[in-house]
């Protein structure tokens, strides 16, 4: 096996170092130059190992069955792809059109419909500037959505000065939108509804199937980004109506620095290059396709394929565990977004009379991140849940669990008694926790200005 390689190289190389597990693989790698036998230390924080992993909405490990798939065409199939007169072209060339067939599979499309992209956000960027530039003549408006990526908000931000004007949808307390709003915001001149299929903050799961028939009515193009959909739940272009849909390899155990872009045929929809060059990928993509990559992504999806029902109904089990076991042991925690549509491997969690970023700073030992802006220079709550309308105090103290397919039962349960453990001690020091527990309203405190 290729992986069985690259370990035995690995270990030759560091025969001196001390080599450690990760927490949610089974490979091993070298340690980095902040290791030292009694700990890791990094950014001033010092812990006694490697955390636990549960942030998978950020990016997930690579399988060691796609490393495997990879490692030949670093090493010995390394050739260009659009090397049309040799071997190792042709075998590059054949291997990405393969892996072009892996992914077309897992969503029900077409091999000539899958254009590879650097990741979700080269493919939000092509979809939206890409089909707005294209019909600029007769189409002028957009509708989105307030809860979706930075990439689609920033890209429609961007036609915005251009002179495009946008329509962003607000959503319920649930994260939903409300489809007869849609309905009423489509105008002759809307060119294109953006909609993401699954939140990467708080994991709801938009009613898709019904947006691509509304889109189907009015004759609009349907663009969904799916990143943190693939792979997790069903998805049909067909069913869906979609007219692109932007895919990402990192998001589902694949690699990062590659993505995938949906483009219906039949209607055809067109769009505007934004990258100019070779002509690669039908003049859509220029720049020569990363084979290694590409075919890690094409792994990734078959992989998907054959056990997206088994991770799903054991990451539901995993996400029942860590919510019930939290709640078993503190009160005052809310679940963002709605629990009946929803990915079940993503847990965002308020925990009331508790500020966010100490919770986190906190959590040294779990790696999760938070809703709200903690790490930039803005102490604003994340967008996503202020669209939800959940209380600025709550949206401070949110944190997303993010569970997946490496995930054990034993990260969880250390995981719930760090988070309870955490919590406690911070409701301690809160005279905000020690009112409510006298029975205080605290929401009708007149607070005095100074």
């Amino acid at each position: 096996m290729a992986s069985k390689l690259l370990r035995q190289t690995l270990t030759k190389t560091y025969t001196t170092a001390v080599i450690r597990r990760f927490s949610t693989m089974a490979a091993v790698a070298s340690p980095s130059e902040y290791e030292d036998p009694t700990g890791i230390t990094m950014k001033g924080v010092k812990i006694s190992g490697r955390p636990l992993y549960l942030d998978m909405q950020a990016t997930t490990p690579v399988d060691p069955r796609v490393l495997d798939s990879m490692l030949p065409f670093y090493l010995s199939r390394y050739g260009n792809p659009h090397s049309r007169t040799h071997l190792y072209g042709w075998e590059s060339e054949t291997a990405v059109e393969t892996a072009r067939a892996q992914v077309a599979a897992l969503i029900g499309a077409s091999p000539k419909e899958i254009v590879f992209t650097s990741g979700a956000t080269e493919s939000n960027n092509i979809s939206i500037k890409g089909v707005m530039h294209f019909y600029k003549d007769k189409k002028r408006h957009v509708i989105t959505t307030q809860t979706e990526h930075k990439c689609v908000l920033d890209s429609c931000r961007h036609l915005q000065q251009e002179g495009f004007e946008v329509t962003y949808l607000p959503v319920g307390s649930d994260g939903l939108i409300d489809l007869d709003r849609l309905r009423k915001e489509i105008r002759p001149d809307t060119g294109l509804i953006s909609v993401m299929a699954v939140n990467n903050e708080i994991g709801v799961v938009q009613p898709v199937e019904e947006i691509g028939q509304i889109c189907k009515e009015f004759n609009v193009p349907f663009h969904t980004d799916a990143a943190q959909a693939l792979g997790k739940i069903k998805v049909d272009v067909e069913k869906w109506n979609v007219s692109l849909m932007s895919l990402s390899g990192h998001k589902i155990y694949g690699p990062k620095g590659v993505g995938a872009l949906y483009m219906r045929r039949r209607p055809r929809i067109r769009v505007e290059p934004q990258m100019n060059g070779g002509g690669q990928e039908r003049g859509i993509r220029s720049g020569t396709v990363p084979t290694p990559l590409v075919v890690g992504m094409g792994a990734a999806c078959e992989l998907a394929m054959k056990e997206m029902e088994y991770d799903e109904k054991r990451i539901k089990g995993l996400q029942e565990r860590l919510l019930n076991g939290i709640r078993e042991k503190i009160d005052g925690v809310l679940v963002n977004g709605s629990m009946d549509r929803r990915y079940v491997g993503n847990l965002n969690l308020s925990f009331a009379y508790v500020e966010g970023e100490s919770l986190l700073m906190g959590l040294k030992e779990v790696a999760v991140s938070s809703g709200s802006a903690c790490t930039s220079a803005s102490l604003e709550p994340s967008y996503v849940l202020r669209a939800l309308g959940v209380d600025e105090d709550m949206a401070h103290t949110s944190i997303r669990f993010g569970i997946g397919r490496f995930t054990t039962e034993e990260e969880i349960d250390r995981a719930v008694e760090l988070t309870v453990k955490q919590v406690e001690k911070l409701r301690e020091m809160s005279p905000l926790y020690e009112m409510v527990k006298e029975g205080i309203d605290i929401k009708q405190i007149q607070w005095a200005q100074h």
